[in-house]
């Protein structure tokens, strides 16, 4: 069965406070989507790429692919004023009518392999694959000026890669409202489609303010020595 991921990259670096968008900010010495694609890359290199940019980015985005000698093969979309539009515009790119396809936030570079197998695999076997996380912090629900608790065991914490029969996202899409829903399984609930949660990966974290870049950098660091460590026990046996 065929994979496709969609990698939609729309940040404009603002709550960074840089005048670079988040997606190509150095994680590692290189631009932090390119370890996005890398992650999926390793799962499985045959899986079809297609990384949804704003528009006016492209050149940007060929012209760090160069100066760092990245040579992942995908398909570039331009994205659109909603994420709803850049994802739709993913799904364009693909031609085929049958396979699996995940939607990934581009500044997610710290996906594990267990989280990208698990979901492509529930998605495989005909489910609607989201991972998340149960919540360790104490909540309330405010009311104006009234609160009450929450039980967090009924919370998860949300991640990607969302993952879907391509037939299911791509029937989601026809909603006449899609631009409206933020999240690619609210979207597909709205078809009759039931939602399967799995658990994704404490890293997973999505890299929005300057203290997720510095803990992604440390996270990093980690996960590349592990890998390192890995590829050395398997040369060895």
């Amino acid at each position: 069965m065929e994979r496709f991921v969609i990698i939609v990259a729309g940040g404009s670096g603002q709550r960074m406070g840089t005048g670079i968008p988040k997606q190509f900010l150095p994680l590692c010495g290189r631009p932090l989507l390119m370890h996005t694609m890398e992650a999926f890359q390793r799962y499985d290199a045959k899986t079809g790429v297609v990384l949804v940019l704003p528009a006016g980015q492209a050149k940007q985005w060929k012209d760090l692919c160069s100066l760092h000698g990245f040579m992942f093969a995908h398909q570039l979309a331009e994205g659109g004023e909603t994420r709803g539009h850049s994802v739709r515009s993913g799904l364009n790119a693909i031609a085929a009518t049958e396979g699996v396809v995940a939607v990934h936030d581009g500044v997610r570079p710290l996906v594990s392999q267990e989280t990208i197998a698990r979901g492509f695999a529930l998605a495989e076997s005909g489910k609607n694959a989201v991972p998340g996380l149960p919540l360790a912090d104490s909540l309330r629900i405010t009311n104006g000026n009234n609160s009450r608790p929450l039980d967090r065991t009924l919370v998860r914490r949300i991640q990607t890669p969302q993952c879907f029969p391509l037939h299911i996202l791509r029937e989601a899409y026809r909603h006449p409202r899609f631009m409206d829903f933020t999240d690619d399984a609210q979207l597909v609930e709205t078809t009759g489609n039931a939602i399967t949660l799995y658990e994704g990966n404490a890293e997973n974290i999505k890299i929005t303010t300057p203290f997720d870049l510095k803990l992604a950098g440390l996270l990093a660091g980690e996960i590349t020595l592990d890998i390192l460590s890995q590829q050395n026990r398997d040369n060895n046996e």
